[in-house]
């Protein structure tokens, strides 16, 4: 092998909850969301890359609407590296085909990450340390390992793990037995899990060696795996459409868990934009040219930079214009997004909109 590890990144999503800004031929990871020139998926790429040890290393997994897309925001991947699904099928398949793939020409001793494309990493060091570590435990113990991200409030919003015994520290960082998955809690549950001090968050990113983790998809997911052997990626709309906690992590005894804490935020909706760029002395975030009149905690976005955006009187909403839509929204009802664009859906009116 050439690398110590070969990163794959999850470039699937349709990132519906931004809507509009995110649609089918933009979806979320070709977004620049931070303020920076670089998208999701191209940020996502960067911070890979020395991890890969370079582009032959680097792999992609992503939908056949916007293949197209990545690659030109990621032209020099190589094309073999660029796995395109016929339809979706979650994340289980995602993981299955890529890790007989990269099993098939680097062996079953490949040390493989799996990273989605719609994340914002604030320390790159220490994002950096942290692979580092877990690849240190995916290489000596057969082990699934996964990315904690240590609370820092009682989120809804994402699914905790619990860590059980401690196996170990890896590159200064302590390692756990995964105790069990949970789903998202409501808040009550979520501060009692904080205060136990042994719950943190599920980041989605995991790493293992190829062959730990196919023998594990043929113990608890075979109706994944041996379809995908047997008849290779032809088979892939056939599959059941599964994440890899609920078809593998949720499952396996293998599981293990580092806590790590390097600034992290998934960007799951508007909202995430307030944590990311919200600054004390201003009363809103505004990436927009915006005219406001007692408007205060408010979120406000234009694509079109010769748009204006004028409020009066408003609190803690979200603007969002782009090409021929305006939305608006109180920030805390930004998860019934997908439910609107349900609407769109079943009216021919509207399916340019989507």
């Amino acid at each position: 092998m050439n690398t110590l590890l070969f990163p794959v990144i999850l470039a699937g999503g349709k990132g519906e909850r931004f809507w509009p800004l995110s649609r089918r031929d933009r979806p979320k990871q070709f977004l620049s969301l931070d303020g920076s020139s670089r998208s999701l998926l191209q940020a996502t790429a960067d911070r890979l890359l020395k991890l890969a040890g370079g582009w032959d290393s680097l792999w992609v997994i992503t939908s056949s609407q916007i293949a197209e897309g990545v690659r030109q925001q990621l032209p020099n991947l190589p094309s073999l590296n660029l796995l395109i699904e016929s339809e979706g099928r979650d994340t289980a398949a995602a993981v299955a085909w890529t890790s007989l793939e990269i099993k098939q020409r680097y062996g079953e001793d490949a040390v493989i990450g799996f990273f989605p494309a719609d994340h914002w990493i604030a320390d790159q060091q220490a994002f950096a340390d942290t692979l580092s570590a877990a690849t240190q435990l995916a290489t000596t113990t057969e082990a699934i390992v996964t990315l904690g991200i240590k609370p820092t409030f009682p989120s809804t919003g994402y699914g905790y793990i619990e860590q059980g015994e401690k196996i170990g520290s890896f590159n200064e960082l302590p390692a756990y037995h995964v105790n069990r998955f949970t789903e998202k809690p409501n808040r009550e549950i979520a501060e009692t899990f904080l205060s136990t001090g042994r719950f943190s968050w599920n980041s989605g990113m995991f790493v293992f060696r190829a062959g730990v983790v196919l023998k594990e998809l043929h113990t608890h997911a075979p109706e994944i795996i041996e379809p995908l052997q047997q008849y290779g990626s032809n088979v892939y709309p056939q599959l059941p459409k599964k994440s890899i906690d609920y078809a593998l992590m949720e499952k396996t005894s293998l599981a293990y868990v580092l806590p790590v804490d390097f600034g992290w935020d998934d960007l799951g909706d508007w909202n995430a934009i307030e944590r990311l760029l919200k600054k004390e002395e201003t009363p809103n975030v505004e990436l927009a040219t915006h005219i406001g009149l007692d408007t205060e905690g408010a979120i406000i976005y234009a694509s079109n930079p010769e748009d204006v955006v004028v409020t009066i009187g408003l609190d803690d909403v979200v603007i969002v214009r782009d090409r021929n839509v305006t939305l608006v929204v109180k920030k805390e009802r930004t998860q019934e997004i997908k439910q609107i664009l349900k609407i769109l859906q079943s009216d021919s009116r509207f399916t340019d909109l989507l």
